[in-house]
């Protein structure tokens, strides 16, 4: 019988694997049905409720710039909710295209439970992160949109 990952485990097989680029395999992280927000997301995106929204999620596409990419700074606090973590990184890399350097800060507050996130608030830098895929426009233009019909 497979040992069963804690939440430690899953969480850089989760930063390690995006930073690799193990897209595939990224969905089998999270429990059949999870709930994934981002709550810093410009957009207010929808959370992720199933692993095949997930796994949507995460399909590569073809747009935008090919990023290279490690975790590092993982801070991983532990909660006296065995399930619980709150776990500090950055991505870094550079962007293939044009050589440009970034780091893209980020904190995840993850539930696993049987191995598997069932629960987890992702909170990024969404800014920087449309800057160095080449969608900072089409963010601010959705912002700008968003505003003008919710006033």
């Amino acid at each position: 019988m497979p040992q069963v990952l804690g939440p430690r485990e899953v969480f850089l097989a989760l930063v390690n694997g995006v930073a690799e680029g193990r897209w595939s395999e990224l969905p089998d992280l999270y429990a059949e049905q999870t709930h994934v927000v981002h709550p810093f997301h410009p957009l207010r995106a929808a959370a992720l409720r199933t692993r095949d929204e997930l796994r949507e999620h995460f399909r590569p596409t073809d747009a935008g710039p090919q990023l290279h990419r490690r975790a590092t700074n993982i801070t991983i606090h532990e909660t006296t909710d065995p399930e619980v973590i709150v776990a500090e990184f950055e991505y870094r890399g550079t962007v293939e295209e044009t050589g440009e350097p970034f780091a893209l800060p980020g904190i995840f507050v993850l539930r696993v439970r049987d191995g598997e996130i069932v629960s987890s608030r992702d909170y990024f830098d969404h800014v920087t992160a449309a800057r160095i895929r080449g969608q900072l426009d089409a963010l601010v233009a959705g912002a700008q949109a968003r505003g003008a019909t919710s006033a």
